[in-house]
């Protein structure tokens, strides 16, 4: 929603803390570290941070090739900026601004250390939008200083099968919401970088991505649900 004038309509901070802890319940990726910084501006979503990162997938799973830790680190942070999003937008028609957010600690939870956030749109290309910027465009800003070349197609298929996974969860947690949560998804996959990456391919939002991200060449990998080998 914006105001009169056409300016975003700003949510005071305590509202946004209270939809973050609620969403947060829904598990897993969807939770969002409020809690102030011991070292505020620390964990911030580096080049440095997120190599460490892809380094520890590689050896976790046991491969040296650095693109697939990359894909791997890329497509876990992809997730973690779309579920508090798209949940805290469609549950409490708040978009928290994602500007501040970062590491909450040497794994790969996240933090928001300023919690802001807008009222959610009425149109869904408008919501669309705002939710993109705050998911996607942040992950876009983190893919400038990747420590290895990965393909654009690829890493916007990450985003995509992030944000298909995401919105899948939040569906089986929150049936009431299939409606707009469906037509949020497929607005969104048709916005930007997103365009083109894959098709919605039921009711239940699984999803068929056009690229892959590369798990399954990792030693003990495999082709995921949503992967374009898979068929």
């Amino acid at each position: 929603m914006t105001t009169a004038s056409g300016t975003p309509d700003a949510v005071p901070a305590d509202e946004v803390v209270e939809a973050l802890r609620d969403v947060a319940r829904l598990g897993g990726f969807f939770a969002l570290d409020t809690a102030p910084a011991a070292a505020p501006g620390a964990g911030r979503l580096t080049r440095e941070g997120f190599a460490a990162r892809a380094r520890t997938v590689n050896e976790r799973y046991a491969t040296a090739e650095a693109r697939v830790g990359v894909s791997i680190a890329h497509l876990g942070l992809a997730a973690r900026l779309w579920s508090p999003v798209l949940a805290c937008a469609l549950v409490h028609g708040i978009v928290p601004t994602m500007t501040a957010v970062e590491w909450a600690g040497d794994g790969s939870a996240l933090r928001l250390a300023e919690p802001r956030g807008n009222r959610a749109a009425q149109s869904a290309s408008s919501l669309a939008d705002a939710v993109r910027a705050q998911a996607d465009g942040i992950l876009e800003h983190v893919e400038s200083g990747l420590p290895v070349k990965m393909a654009p197609r690829l890493l916007a298929g990450n985003s995509a099968s992030a944000l298909v996974g995401s919105a899948g969860q939040l569906l089986r947690s929150r049936p009431g919401l299939r409606a707009p949560l469906t037509e949020l998804t497929r607005e969104l996959l048709a916005t930007g970088r997103l365009r083109g990456t894959g098709l919605i391919t039921s009711p239940e939002l699984t999803f068929r991505r056009r690229s892959c991200c590369l798990y399954y060449r990792a030693p003990k990998g495999s082709k995921c649900g949503d992967c374009c080998l898979d068929r």
